[in-house]
């Protein structure tokens, strides 16, 4: 009486009458994995970036193909990360082309219920003035015991951690310069 034939290629038992015991080479093989491509052998090119998520900075590949990101991954190169990612990390492949990704500005106006889609221009035309109605009726030139302090109680600013030293810094001054005294990054919080 002889072994059926779907046992003969059963991995487990390649593994335990082969020549690989251990089942980490031909025993766990089969036409299929040999199939197999990775997802980064079509890159056109390999971009190293920082994770987006915490102040950590984990080190991350970024494999582009036609100019759109096809996969992101750890970098072995990373003396933060030495290649491993978060589950965050591991899944910011979404930010750039997951579905529930917007790429519009959307308002609502106060009071309101629904939604309005509106151009950047004139996103950006209210954001402005808005800073500086704030400004203006924030304004504090004394404090309540009359020493010179020359600043705004109507702004504040909340840096998040995926922001890098650089750009923390262009906002401080920035901040700073439209007379902000309530600057703080969530990376120290």
């Amino acid at each position: 009486m002889g072994i059926p034939r779907w046992i003969g290629s059963w991995p487990v038992y390649r593994q335990l009458t082969g020549s690989d015991p251990t089942g980490r080479g031909v025993a766990v093989r089969s036409s299929h994995t040999d199939a197999l491509k990775p997802r980064v052998s079509t890159a056109d090119k390999v971009v190293k970036s920082v994770c987006p998520y915490c102040a950590v900075g984990c080190g991350q590949k970024v494999f582009v193909r036609d100019g759109k990101v096809t996969q992101i991954e750890g970098d072995p190169d990373s003396p933060i990360s030495r290649g491993r990612l978060c589950p965050k990390g591991s899944a910011s492949l979404q930010l750039t082309t997951g579905s529930a990704r917007l790429d519009k500005v959307l308002y609502r106006r106060p009071h309101g219920t629904e939604w309005e889609t509106l151009d950047l221009g004139t996103a950006m035309d209210m954001i402005a003035d808005r800073v500086i109605a704030s400004r203006r009726e924030g304004w504090q030139w004394e404090d309540d015991e009359g020493t010179r302090v020359r600043r705004t109680m109507g702004i504040a600013s909340l840096g998040g951690a995926t922001l890098d030293n650089e750009e923390n810094y262009l906002l401080k001054k920035l901040f700073t310069s439209l007379g902000a005294v309530q600057i703080e990054n969530q990376a120290r919080i």
